[in-house]
């Protein structure tokens, strides 16, 4: 098994995919429980909501489970979302607060050590090698990082949470203009959308987003409702994919738009 996998396209979008893989080692899934052995947190059929929506995209995504580490967390283990429940860099609870290993199967923080340098580094080596190649050809790269996430999870958030969640870390990742781009197209799409509300972007958006440099970054987590049944066997939907698509779409054509148009090596795309 492939800890990643990359389809190298020429264009200057990157999709970063760190919560599609549904890979556990047999050796690691022996010591989950019966709700870890769920998967329950997966970013259910991720790859396909974004298949084949630009042409010559480059797609970096994990093969492996968020519960054997999570390619999202920082990887020295500081809380992105300082006061708030959260899952740390190797969970150990699913998003609605229950345990997910056996009794006494926590794993060692040499563990957590050896998963970082096996699973979440070759990821990021990845994802920056390609982030540098589509900056060298264009000037500029933008990376837009595809989550998604149950609608109701009280132990995260409270009451539904909208269907476009777009995060820039109150604008400090990417210019105002690529912003301006995606939230402006989730709001033409009538469906709840709010613009640094409860996810913020995670340190992907974070560690990445440089925009003085000529590195955008953005992260977009969608509630699962728009495109899949939220319960088990997280089938999908081919109804309300269709329906939320278009908007993905157009926020990438967008993005692919302004990347190519100089704007953002100027000082106003920068602001």
């Amino acid at each position: 098994m492939q800890v990643c996998e990359v389809h190298s396209g020429d264009g200057p979008i990157i999709l970063g995919q760190p919560h599609g893989g549904t890979h556990v080692p047999d050796a690691i899934a022996a010591r989950l429980n019966d709700t870890g052995r769920g998967l329950a947190d997966t970013d259910w059929h991720i790859t396909r909501l974004y298949d084949g929506l630009l042409p010559d995209v480059t797609v970096v995504k994990s093969n492996i489970h968020r519960y054997v580490i999570d390619a999202n967390r920082d990887p020295a283990g500081a809380s992105l979302y300082p006061g708030q429940n959260t899952t740390t860099l190797v969970p150990l609870t699913d998003f609605d607060g229950r345990p997910i290993w056996n009794e006494g199967q926590n794993p060692s923080q040499e563990e957590i050590e050896a998963r970082r340098q096996a699973y979440h580094a070759p990821y990021h080596d990845a994802l920056a090698q390609e982030l540098a190649r589509v900056q060298a050809r264009h000037g500029v790269a933008i990376l837009f990082d595809c989550h998604s996430i149950r609608s109701n999870i009280p132990f995260l958030f409270d009451g539904e949470l909208p269907v476009f969640n777009t995060g820039t870390n109150n604008g400090e990742t990417c210019a105002a203009v690529i912003e301006q781009a995606v939230h402006g197209v989730a709001e033409t799409s009538r469906e709840p959308t709010v613009l640094n509300g409860r996810f913020k972007g995670g340190w992907t958006t974070r560690n990445y987003g440089h925009p003085d440099l000529g590195m955008h970054a953005i992260q977009m987590e969608i509630a699962q409702r728009a495109y899949m049944h939220e319960t088990p066997p997280w089938d999908w939907s081919a109804g309300r994919a269709a329906t939320i698509r278009p908007y993905l779409q157009n926020m990438l054509d967008a993005l692919s738009k302004l990347a190519l148009s100089g704007v953002l090596t100027s000082k106003k795309g920068k602001s």
